[in-house]
């Protein structure tokens, strides 16, 4: 008997139908600047554009990228058949990465594996991808998907992301500037973000929880109680539009010396990232309340105040270090832009280093 490509687990009619199902979702990401290419074998995108609000006469133009992926919160999202948030979760770990250097986000590339094709959840993936594309005002330029059986479970899949950007170079954020006196400013973040999963998965699990259960300490403040499943898919928080604000009303003067996206390995092991000789940042860990999650999470679980602050970010997303003069106004622009954000901390002479006020 002839074998067939579907009997080995992939229906290529099945496929056909997830793709025609993508091309919307891409388009509503589009600006001028992207140049038609459907059915091409690459994304095409111009990096100046003519018209008055794409132009930007570049000198010296830099192009940054950058990948991530979205770790074993993907796990969560499976069992709960709840996929629409995690690609928003995709696009910021890469575009808030891609801030850090003061760039202008360009475009998105996604790469999407799974274990069997299913049109229906393929578009629920990338409808979130679609939608932090919008937030992070950057094209969907294009993406590969692989249906791959026995490389991965059926109802598993992993998703990858690849987020391509443009800066001045005399405009580059990298730390440099970054000199005693300057100020720490903390950027909320939204929850638990996108790190960390594999330790919230194994004490969710070993105390007998379910994604299911209403847990009261994490809904004190909340008219509408969540569940554990929504508290730990919230979003990750992308702050393109908070930071390229501050950017474009300060057209002359740097007053962002230095940004980092907090993520795996916490406030220390990012921040410490961008840190020049010479300096500390010196954090005061009193200076904002963590969301209740991470409270939870370290009272159940047992978990040392170290160990919280090496893996998870603690309620801080992006930490900027500005100018002390400009700190009041940058910290204000921010919250205008929906950002909550406040002082944590402050760079002292040191050996680039962060220290906590209270180790």
């Amino acid at each position: 008997m002839a074998s067939t490509y579907k009997d080995a687990g992939v229906d290529l009619d099945v496929y056909a139908e997830s793709m025609s199902r993508l091309p919307r979702l891409m388009h509503r990401t589009f600006s001028p600047r992207v140049m038609p290419s459907d059915g091409g074998f690459a994304g095409l995108f111009r990096l100046d554009f003519p018209g008055k609000l794409f132009a930007r006469n570049y000198e010296e133009p830099v192009l940054v990228s950058g990948t991530d992926g979205v770790g074993t919160k993907l796990k969560i999202a499976q069992t709960m058949n709840q996929h629409e948030t995690v690609g928003i979760d995709l696009v910021a770990m890469c575009v808030n990465d891609l801030i850090c250097t003061g760039a202008e986000p360009l475009f998105f590339l996604d790469y999407v594996a799974m274990g069997r094709d299913d049109p229906a959840r393929l578009e629920r993936i990338v409808q979130g991808i679609s939608d932090g594309c919008v937030d992070g005002d950057l094209a969907l330029l294009g993406g590969e998907t692989a249906i791959m059986p026995d490389m991965y479970g059926t109802e598993d899949y992993d998703l990858a992301g690849f987020a391509v950007g443009v800066v001045e170079r005399k405009r580059l954020v990298d730390g440099h500037l970054i000199a005693p006196g300057d100020v720490v400013l903390g950027l909320q973040a939204s929850g638990l973000h996108s790190n960390g999963f594999s330790l919230v998965r194994k004490i969710i699990a070993d105390h007998g929880h379910q994604w299911s259960d209403v847990i009261d300490e994490l809904n004190e403040d909340s008219s509408s109680p969540e569940t554990l499943a929504q508290v730990c898919l919230r979003p990750t928080k992308i702050y393109v539009s908070a930071i390229r604000a501050i950017q474009s009303h300060y057209r002359v003067k740097q007053v962002l010396h230095g940004i980092a996206h907090i993520t795996g390995g916490g406030i220390e092991e990012n921040l410490d990232r961008i840190l020049p000789p010479g300096v500390n940042a010196e954090i005061d860990p009193n200076a904002w309340t963590p969301n209740p999650i991470f409270r939870w999470l370290q009272q159940t679980g047992d978990v040392a105040t170290s160990e919280m602050r090496r893996v998870f970010n603690m309620g801080i997303g992006m930490a900027v270090v500005v100018n002390e003069y400009y700190a009041a106004s940058v910290a204000s622009q921010l919250s205008e832009a929906g950002i909550t954000c406040s002082p944590i901390g402050r760079i002292v002479e040191g050996s680039s280093k962060v220290v906590y006020k209270d180790a």
